[in-house]
């Protein structure tokens, strides 16, 4: 179990430094948009600090294999939310992006959330599904995905409103985050085809399943969508909204959709759903919109005299 623990706290590292490094490769290049999705990918794959952020994220999509086959899903989400506070620091010191007094009180509560979520497991008393009916994933996940793809959609046409106030990213967020959940799932069930013996037969169990193919949808849309929004939104606002929406979505379709039971005591159960319900509230404390920019003061004028022609 504390193998599970210390694998989610490194997924959390990699994803937070791969989202920090593209948000700083992406700030060096020009305006990219969903509209013209070769050009995003022309463009991303081309730049060699993208590629070393898309690879630690490419690897904390590993160490969350392991988490998915050691720990229950509602207990691994509580952890990976933890890793905003991480990301948060990182978007301050590499990014030289300022947090409200609102969000650094909501990293406090973050905090809090996961210490709750890690003091309610214990060694051999948690269960740990392996698989989901087919059906019962596709009914989760189909609808999900289209609502995500319909609410960027639906943020990209009010962002072209020109007298609009600039958005934080909490719309982008909450949409990447609906993908993302989905993505997590997928994991959750590739996991359980993990094996050491029999490989061939594992795979071709895998592919008959619904998993690689989600994964290869959020994997193609979540990328062309997160980044477009990581461009045109703070790293330490939008990343937070997708992290709480993937969080939650996991934690509650996912507990449901394999099966894994809550624990039997009652501190224990306080614990598990107090710290998932704090988790969420950091999405609900989030600011919808970033002050818009102070006007810049005119530069002075030097008025001719009477000698300048």
């Amino acid at each position: 179990m504390w193998w599970g623990v210390a694998a989610a706290l490194l997924a959390n590292v990699l994803y937070s430094t791969g989202f920090v490094l593209e948000k700083r490769a992406l700030a060096a290049m020009p305006v990219v948009t969903v509209r013209q999705p070769a050009r995003l990918l022309r463009l991303v794959l081309g730049s060699p600090l993208w590629i070393g952020g898309s690879l630690a994220l490419a690897s904390g999509f590993g160490a969350q294999l392991v988490v998915y086959r050691t720990l229950p899903i509602a207990a691994a989400q509580g952890i990976f939310v933890s890793g905003l506070v991480l990301l948060v620091l990182l978007s301050s010191v590499l990014l030289g992006e300022e947090t409200s007094g609102r969000e650094r009180y909501a990293l406090g509560a973050i905090i809090a959330a996961l210490l709750m979520v890690v003091l309610s497991l214990k060694e051999g008393s948690d269960t740990v599904s392996r698989s989901a009916p087919a059906p019962l994933i596709l009914l989760v996940c189909v609808p999900s995905l289209a609502l995500g793809v319909w609410l960027y959609g639906s943020a990209e046409r009010r962002a072209r409103h020109r007298h609009r106030m600039p958005t934080a990213g909490v719309e982008y967020g909450v949409a990447v985050g609906l993908l993302y959940g989905v993505s997590s799932l997928a994991i959750k069930g590739v996991s359980s085809y993990l094996t050491t013996s029999g490989l061939g037969a594992a795979v071709l169990d895998l592919l008959r399943s619904p998993y690689p193919y989600l994964l290869l949808f959020t994997g193609a849309f979540g990328l062309i969508m997160s980044q477009a929004a990581l461009q045109r939104c703070r790293a330490s606002l939008i990343v937070p909204v997708c992290t709480t929406v993937t969080c939650l979505f996991t934690a509650v379709l996912g507990t449901l959709a394999f099966g894994e039971a809550l624990p039997e005591d009652p501190l224990r159960l306080a614990l598990r759903i107090g710290g998932t319900a704090l988790a969420v509230s950091v999405l609900l404390a989030m600011p919808k919109h970033d002050p818009p920019p102070k006007p810049q003061p005119p530069a002075p004028t030097r008025e001719l005299t009477s000698h300048e022609p």
